[in-house]
């Protein structure tokens, strides 16, 4: 039986034109031999598997080559050229500074650079992973990597830059290798299958080119991997089954689902995921990738963005047809949102499944909410029919008179008086007067409502209800107290994420007189457009504390000459002293002074 050799290793390049993903890096390179316009120090840098120490191998054979071509690559037959190929040659030594990596070995590889080649023009030295050198021997390597001997020449590899000294970098030329792309990728397995004679699916190699990650030296030793377990006919089934990826035929089905709004298919489809041990975090990822594909998928000119087969590109274009970019770009944040609080989570499970509950939601009639949990209303909507044919409140509210209030006293223990749903302005006239009202309680209406919302609705939904304010409540003298006392209860009633608003009314305090219009002097512009935008829901609340249909309040800005300055402590003092005479006396008496 013959030895058997790993296609990483049966495959791998021996001239620059048969090296994968690397045109530009290659083209500078025979250029600089042809031209004989060498550095005395390379630096190969880049991702693993992306050809960094094949390339350096190449480039230690073309320089001594003796009949090499005029585009620089080796002929392949001179001594020099199969001197390397059989592991034999002195002019290139190759050193794994992983292993290698102490001041003893540096010294042992500077004394060879001392040495002239026996054969060729150059003595090349490969180091390959540089970076784990120790700093004692990047220093004893400083000087000779400077100003080596004419014949030398040093190509350094390492998967990682940061880590070497800038003193080193320095003194190399740098190339810096770059991942492959799918189709590279997937091209030169299609090579190596046709050479080694095995059947395949283009859509079994996309899939091998997607879990290399932009490796060459990843992606073949998957391939030799499949070709084992397929028995030499790599199919897709066999790939997904083997390296245990999650199919995207179940992407394309749980979109199906949620496109349809079918939450019950969707959620099934998510627990046989499970199932197969993948991890909620991972299907998330996918289906946030899946929905970015349909969403280049949509448009001609970023088609090329999608790394998939042809087959499956069909795919994409015609569900992409069928989402909305609106329903694409809400689907991604709301996956992404998932994916950022996974692991915070507790019930992680849970996590996701509300967010495909949210993200089947975003398709929901133009006639009902969204309920996309996004918006300033976030609701879910019923997951099954029968629960969605259940009544719901009309979307406006107004406020309803409460029975009048005799004394001050009375309006503290009154509990918040309900909101009752009525009919826009435009239906007030066509439907019945008998019907029977759905009440809400103030708070929760406050709570369902952001400052957007009743920016957006105070127009529409507030004015033809403060319009027939008039007649539904009384003429009740008031009190510039009891307008201070409704004040302070309905910022006491705004809903938690408005605490901020809620600390800032409750330091301000109405001005005015018994039975006028109160003023609030707000201390910025800020401050009076979010005032404003909760004075439709103020008056209501205020007219039906004060059983006065004519209550009303006015906000303006702080002017200039209104604004005090900060006071120290003593002025705070002097100041107190004189106000209050008991402190005075206080103060004489017992000498008392302000430390």
């Amino acid at each position: 039986m013959d030895n058997y050799i790993v296609s990483a290793r049966k495959y791998r390049p021996r001239t620059f034109d048969s090296v994968v993903g690397q045109h530009a890096l290659t083209t500078t390179l025979k250029n600089a031999i042809a031209t004989g316009k060498l550095a005395h120090a390379y630096l190969f840098c880049g991702p693993r598997g992306v050809g960094k120490t094949t390339c350096a191998r190449i480039f230690a054979k073309a320089i001594n080559c003796m009949n090499r071509g005029e585009n620089g690559e080796p002929c392949d037959h001179c001594e020099s050229c199969r001197s390397f190929n059989e592991n034999r040659s002195y002019n290139i030594m190759e050193l794994d500074a992983a292993s290698n990596n102490s001041v003893d070995d540096i010294r042992a590889l500077v004394e060879q650079a001392q040495m002239p080649p026996q054969v060729g023009k150059y003595k090349v030295f490969i180091i390959d992973e540089v970076h784990m050198l120790s700093s004692g021997a990047f220093n004893a390597f400083l000087k000779t990597l400077e100003e080596p001997p004419a014949y030398d020449v040093f190509i350094l590899a390492t998967t990682e830059k940061h880590k070497l000294l800038p003193t080193i970098i320095s003194r190399c030329q740098i190339y810096d290798f770059k991942r492959m792309e799918v189709p590279d990728i997937v091209n030169h397995l299609k090579y190596v299958a046709a050479d080694a004679h095995v059947a395949y699916e283009e859509a079994a190699l996309n899939v091998i080119a997607q879990k290399a990650d932009g490796g060459m030296r990843d992606a073949l030793s998957i391939f030799d991997q499949v070709v084992g377990f397929s028995g030499g006919n790599v199919t897709y089934a066999k790939v997904i089954e083997d390296l245990n990826v999650l199919d995207y035929e179940y992407y394309f089905g749980i979109t199906d689902s949620l496109l349809k709004a079918d939450v019950p298919a969707a959620l099934l489809t998510f627990n046989e995921i499970l199932a197969k041990g993948f991890s909620g975090q991972h299907f998330v990822s996918g289906l946030a990738t899946h929905f970015r594909d349909l969403l280049v998928s949509r448009e001609a000119s970023t088609l090329p963005l999608l790394d998939v087969a042809e087959s499956v590109r069909q795919r994409y274009q015609e569900q992409a047809l069928r989402c909305k970019p609106r329903f694409l770009m809400s689907a991604i944040r709301i996956c992404n949102d998932c994916d950022i609080n996974y692991r915070a989570a507790g019930n992680k499970r849970l996590l996701v499944e509300i967010a495909l509950i949210r993200t089947a939601q975003l398709n929901a009639p133009a006639d009902e909410p969204p309920g996309s949990g996004l918006g300033p209303t976030p609701a879910l909507k019923p997951l099954t029919a029968a629960a969605s044919a259940a009544p719901t409140a009309p979307q406006h509210a107004t406020p309803v008179a409460p029975a009048p209030a005799n004394t001050a006293t009375d309006v503290t223990a009154e509990p918040t008086k309900p909101y009752v749903a009525t009919p826009s302005a435009s239906a007030a006239t066509t439907a019945p007067t008998t019907a029977t009202p759905r009440t809400r309680p103030l708070s929760s209406r406050i709570t369902t409502l952001s400052l957007n919302s009743i920016r957006e609705s105070a127009a529409t939904a507030n004015a033809p209800s403060l319009a027939a304010t008039p007649k539904q409540y009384g003429n009740k003298p008031y009190t510039l107290s009891d307008v201070r006392l409704s004040w302070r209860q309905f910022a006491e009633s705004l809903p938690q994420e408005q605490r901020a608003m809620s600390e800032r009314m409750k330091a301000m305090e109405p001005q005015g007189q018994d039975n006028e219009p109160a003023e609030v002097v707000a201390e910025n512009e800020l401050v009076l457009e979010q005032l404003n935008s909760l004075k439709p829901a103020l008056l209501a609340f205020l007219r039906a504390r004060l059983d006065n249909s004519h209550a009303d309040i006015r906000f303006r800005v702080r002017a200039a000459e209104e604004k005090h300055r900060a006071y120290s402590q003593k002025e705070k003092f002097d100041a107190m002293l004189a106000k209050s005479e008991p402190l005075r006396t206080l103060r004489e008496t017992l000498a008392l002074e302000l430390a």
